[in-house]
């Protein structure tokens, strides 16, 4: 599980990326290098990663759910995720 200072960093990174995707926008359609440079590095969406939503663990990613493989494992066993059931033949 990782720390929750990592949630709360890429959690804050995400809200960063909204509020200013507009901006960032207008200014690259215009070619203002300038006003890039001067907005925070965390706005760009380029420093996103994909985190697990539960645990916050950064690899094995499934983002059609947005929880990592093993939450998804442990989920799909105890019912939790409609439609999912474990294969068996």
């Amino acid at each position: 599980m990782a720390k929750n200072a990592v949630k709360v960093r890429d959690l804050k990174r995400r809200k960063l990326v909204e509020k200013l995707a507009a901006k960032r926008a207008e200014l690259k359609a215009k070619g203002d290098w300038e006003g890039l440079d001067k907005l925070p590095r965390n706005s760009s969406s380029v420093r996103l990663h994909n985190r697990c939503s539960l645990s916050g663990r950064p690899k094995g990613y499934m983002r059609k759910f947005g929880i990592s493989r093993l939450e998804f494992r442990k989920m799909a066993s105890e019912g939790k995720i409609p439609g999912i059931t474990k294969a068996s033949w």
